[in-house]
């Protein structure tokens, strides 16, 4: 907790399919205060959504609906494919993201939170983590996470291998987080795991605060 603030930050991620937000939604549960990136990015493109008209200016019709929404699957098909588009893409929404992130942070802060959770599957590739006091990656091998990628969105590998590779390796996260899960086995496996962490986390933030 830095000495500018009265909240403190845990930055959770993992690779797509890791079961990060599955993780998130356990947090939650058991009370946390956990502000989804991924969620705002849905917020921020919904019809009459902030960031549709930069979205249809760069990629143009063809990632629309006929009825004027965002075609998630047709813009993720072409900027998992092009990572120039990629990049053009995030320009768009990251900066916005992040700015209703911390909105939502200082909010909480004023609510008299003490503990805040940023579910961010781009944490250290956008540079958030300098945002946090402490990392959490929920982890898989490479060989589940494809698995279960291409099962959940119903891909075939070499569409599942594009958007694995579109994220920091395994490795340099590793390397990065603070504190890291393990997700290749049971969910409830992994859910006690993060109980045990929740509960080290309020004690050592407890302590802080004596």
């Amino acid at each position: 907790m830095s000495a500018n603030r009265n909240i403190y930050i845990v930055g959770l991620t993992g690779g797509i399919a890791s079961g990060k937000s599955e993780a998130a939604g356990y947090l939650v549960s058991q009370g946390a205060h956990c502000v989804d990136a991924d969620a705002i990015s849905h917020f921020l493109t919904r019809p009459e959504g902030l960031l549709l008209s930069d979205i249809r200016r760069e990629f143009g019709d063809e990632v629309f609906n006929y009825d004027g929404t965002l075609n998630r699957k047709a813009l993720a098909d072409l900027v998992f494919n092009d990572d120039d588009k990629r990049r053009v893409l995030d320009g768009i929404t990251h900066p916005a993201i992040q700015k209703a992130m911390l909105d939502e942070v200082e909010d909480a802060e004023k609510a008299g939170e003490k503990v805040i959770f940023l579910n961010v599957p781009l944490l250290f590739e956008t540079g958030m983590d300098a945002l946090c006091d402490e990392t959490w990656l929920i982890n898989t091998d490479a060989d589940v996470q494809l698995e279960r990628l291409m099962q959940r969105d119903g891909l075939d590998e070499e569409q599942a291998q594009s958007r694995v590779r579109s994220q920091m390796s395994a490795e340099e996260k590793l390397q990065r987080a603070n504190v890291v899960i393990d997700n290749n086995k049971t969910l409830e496996k992994m859910l006690g795991e993060l109980q045990s962490q929740y509960n080290a986390l309020l004690k050592r933030v407890s302590r802080m605060e004596a």
